[in-house]
Formats: C-alpha cells, sequence, structure tokens
C-alpha cells in the first residue's frame, strides 16, 4: 500500500520508514525507466523549488534543478549571497516568507540546524542537499544503486573506508534501516559519532543486522559486497587537508586493499573524487565502479522525493 509523503520533509534517512524508503525506490526506477524511453511526466506541474547552496555544487545543482524541470516544476538558485538568511533575517522568518511563495525548499549548507529550522517554520517541505552532518539523498541513491545491480540490500555487506562524516552517519543510517550489514574503519579521531551509532545499532538489532566501527581497513573490507569511500578533507576542511593526508594514510582503497572483498564487490563514491588520495584510478576505472550510475541515480532518486512530498 502507498504511504502519503505529501508534506514530509527529507531532513535524515533516519526519520523515514522503511515503506517510505521503499516507496522512494520504486518511484525512482519507474521514473528511471520511462525518462528511457522519453516519456513526460508533469507530476510537479506549477511547481516552485527554491534551491539555496551555502556550498558549491556539480551532481546536487545540476540533478535537482534538470530534476524538477522534467517533473513540470521550476527551480530557482540561490547562492548565500542572495538571500539574507542568517545574515540580516532570522533562519525562522525565512522559512516563513519562502513557504508564501514556494512549493518546496531544497537546501545544501553547513549546519544542520538549518534544515531543521527551515522545515520547523516553514510550512512546505525542505529537502536536505547535504550539511555537515548528513547526505540523505546521496545515501537513498546509493541504497537504489546497489538495488538495482544486486536485486537485494538485505544481508549484503558495505565497509566504508575513511572519515566518519556526513557520508558515513547517512550510510549507518541508510544501511541499517533497510537490514544491510556496515563495516565502517576509520582512523582514530576520525570515527563517526556516538549518538549516530547508536541510532543505528538499534536499527541494526530490529533488521538483524551488523555494524562494526574499526580501524583495520582490511578487517572492514573482508567478504564485503560493496566498498565505500569519500574524499579524507570534506569543503571547510581545506585547512585540515595536508594534516588529515597523513592520519589517514593506509585507508586508501586500492588493489591490494579490494583483495579482502568479494571478487563482484561493487565500489562507489560520491564524488568529487581525489584520486590518488582516498582512492586509485584502478579501482576507479574498475569493472567493480559504479560511481557513475551513483552520479547519474541522483537525478532519479531525488525526482522521486520531490514528487513524493512537494
Amino acid at each position: 500500500m502507498a504511504v502519503n509523503m505529501k508534506g514530509k520533509s527529507l531532513i535524515e534517512i533516519n526519520h523515514l520508514t522503511l515503506e517510505e524508503i521503499y516507496q522512494i525506490f520504486d518511484l525512482s526506477a519507474t521514473l528511471k525507466q520511462e525518462r528511457l524511453i522519453g516519456k513526460k511526466h508533469y507530476i510537479l506541474e506549477g511547481k516552485k523549488l527554491g534551491m539555496i547552496f551555502a556550498k558549491p555544487s556539480t551532481r546536487t545543482r545540476v540533478s535537482f534543478e534538470v530534476g524538477i524541470y522534467e517533473l513540470g516544476g521550476y527551480g530557482m538558485f540561490f547562492n548565500q549571497n542572495d538571500l539574507q538568511l542568517k545574515k540580516s533575517e532570522s533562519v525562522s522568518d525565512t522559512a516563513k516568507v519562502l513557504s508564501r511563495y514556494l512549493d518546496g525548499i531544497m537546501i545544501r549548507t553547513f549546519d544542520h540546524q538549518d534544515v531543521i529550522d527551515l522545515a520547523k517554520y516553514g510550512s512546505i517541505p525542505v529537502i536536505n542537499g547535504l550539511t555537515d552532518l548528513h547526505h540523505p539523498c546521496q545515501v537513498l541513491t546509493d541504497l537504489f544503486t546497489v538495488l538495482e545491480k544486486r536485486r537485494t540490500l538485505r544481508e549484503l555487506k558495505l565497509a566504508y573506508i575513511g572519515d566518519g562524516n556526513n557520508m558515513a552517519h547517512s550510510l549507518l543510517h541508510g544501511c541499517s534501516k533497510v537490514g544491510m550489514n556496515i563495516s565502517i574503519a576509520s582512523p582514530s579521531g576520525f570515527k563517526p559519532l556516538d549518538f549516530v551509532v547508536k541510532e543505528s545499532m538499534e536499527n541494526a538489532k530490529y533488521m538483524g543486522s551488523k555494524i562494526e566501527i574499526l580501524e583495520d581497513p582490511v578487517s572492514a573490507v573482508k567478504g564485503a559486497d560493496i566498498i565505500y569511500t569519500d574524499v579524507w578533507a570534506s569543503m571547510g576542511q581545506e585547512k585540515e587537508a595536508e594534516e588529515r593526508k597523513k592520519r589517514f594514510m593506509g585507508f586508501q582503497v586500492n588493489p591490494q586493499l579490494v583483495k579482502h572483498a568479494k571478487e563482484d564487490y561493487l565500489f562507489m563514491h560520491c564524488l568529487p573524487a581525489h584520486r590518488g588520495d582516498e582512492v586509485t584510478d584502478e579501482i576507479c576505472d574498475s569493472p567493480n565502479s559504479v560511481i557513475f550510475d551513483e552520479a547519474e541515480n541522483r537525478l532519479h532518486v531525488q525526482k522521486a522525493v520531490m514528487a513524493l512530498v512537494m
């Protein structure tokens, strides 16, 4: 039975039910297939999406802007200098004003609280396009991509190698919600936040899956169906890049490391990739790599999210 998601904000994956997650996947698959045969959609005809970018973007901006257009709606791009958000106007006032003009907001920003407050004080759905704490649209896309390739998610093992950042947090929530096992290997001092791990452990207990937080990449990758990594220094951490590079030596996804995974493992990366740092060219360009399938699927999954909530 379809779940009514109209008006629901997507702040983090942990706020979604399993039924809602699979409803997003089902609609993503339908929209993707119908796009391939040239079918036009007018699901959001006349709807207006405000897109707020405090952080620059390739995939997020293009996929949301193309997506709202293909659904019959209109996307409005705002960078951090276009709005008075948190400068001369509070988030709550901005949320109330934008709710009078728009049908939905997508925001890509640093502070996760901004997304929470926009959803709290506004009366239209808010979609988290990325914060320093979570990246739900990316991980929904990742799980959809795995489902396409493997036809199941339950009991697969995903190994995440690298910084315990927003990607690690959303992967913990996402994998635990759908019953996937996840092993995360990060250097000491760079592990995922404890409260996110605790929330994910509760999901995993309910779903009967396993979570491991490790410091050894080989142990994490052993028997993995999917190997995932991300940049060692995210946007806003540029000053730490050289120090992080030293700390993350040994956490590179390379031909030696992937030998410990299953032979048909999938390699995933949210992109952009810093080739030669967290991953080598041989892995990015290997037959196991699905990084560009992921990138394409951002369009289809985000179209499904918009169609369901707006």
